[in-house]
């Protein structure tokens, strides 16, 4: 096992990825026109993410013992994610998720079904104790049960560890949770979920932050699709602008790949605001390759597009971050 900077609580899920024009109705029957078995699950998207962007990355799960872990095994494997505290569960089958991908813009629409993951427990937590005291950066998110989250997030606090919670998928968060986040990354839904305020423009982002702000979370980094992320905290309100990498193929893993990444570089010590740039430069990759954990960038490929400087946030078509 590896020296983790970056240490992630969260699942895994097989990714049933079929691509097609549209959902089908109730009681359709539509032809696919592809279809492709991936890793995915947040926690795992988000450990891959930032293993590629240079982090050494653990993932707190578990799994089932089944075909499904196998895929999740070999792909920690191939991208450095550190396994050492995944738990087998013999009684529950691994994560799957079904992913449809609309073939002309790649938008999605994802039913997932957390399996063994969503048994993670705080005594799972407890027991990964201490490779969240050890890290720069603990990153978890909400397919999980939330106590869980909540005990990684107090594990981490009192080591003095930054907490970073993406709150995906969108649920209600009591204060004393938020209090424990000093980075919350929402995209404008989930920022509407936690605060009511509808984020249309800049400026709503910004009020949406500021509800964040005063319900406890540390700096809130709202994440604003081809717009970038708004990075929203004490001494700081500013956009970090998309970046575009090239034409959009698939959006799944989008903000999985923004989170692992801005997770990556806060644990090299990037201010938030260079985080974020970071994490739009990776996410803006991510969707011009299908798949999620498998379209995470390297951190060559990240590095380069920066250097590239190119053209800014808002363009119809523009790689999306959240």
């Amino acid at each position: 096992m590896s020296a983790a900077t970056v240490a992630v609580l969260g699942i895994f899920a097989a990714d049933l990825t079929f691509r097609a024009r549209r959902l089908p109705q109730l009681g359709e029957t539509l032809l696919a026109e592809g279809f492709v078995l991936g890793a995915g699950g947040k926690g795992s998207n988000q450990a891959i993410a930032a293993a590629k962007a240079g982090a050494g990355a653990a993932l707190i799960t578990r799994i089932g013992a089944d075909p499904f872990a196998a895929v999740a095994r070999a792909e920690w494997a191939a991208t450095g994610v550190d396994a050492g505290f995944v738990v087998t569960d013999r009684a529950r089958p691994t994560g799957a998720a079904f992913i449809f991908v609309q073939s002309d813009g790649g938008e999605n629409a994802i039913i997932v079904e957390p399996g063994a993951g969503g048994a993670l427990s705080a005594e799972d937590v407890d027991a990964a104790r201490g490779v969240i005291a050890g890290a720069r950066v603990f990153l978890t998110q909400l397919e999980q049960p939330i106590e869980a989250a909540r005990a990684g997030l107090r594990i981490a606090r009192r080591a003095g560890v930054a907490t970073l919670l993406n709150p995906a998928p969108a649920a209600p968060l009591d204060d004393d949770l938020l209090a424990l986040c000093d980075y919350l990354t929402p995209n404008e839904s989930e920022a509407r979920a936690l605060t009511g305020v509808a984020v249309v423009t800049l400026d709503d982002a910004r009020r949406a932050g500021d509800a964040l702000i005063a319900r406890g979370v540390g700096c809130a980094v709202v994440t604003l699709g081809a717009r970038g992320a708004l990075v929203h905290g004490p001494g700081v309100s500013e956009i970090a602008p998309a970046l575009d990498a090239g034409p959009v193929v698939e959006t799944t893993g989008a903000g999985d790949c923004f989170a692992g990444a801005f997770a990556a570089a806060l644990a090299e010590g990037r201010p938030p605001l260079d985080a974020a740039r970071f994490g739009c430069a990776a996410a803006g990759l991510s969707v011009t390759r299908p798949g999620a954990g498998r379209s995470m960038p390297t951190r060559a490929e990240i590095d380069a597009l920066l250097d590239r400087k190119p053209r800014l946030a808002p363009k119809p078509g523009l790689a999306p971050c959240d």
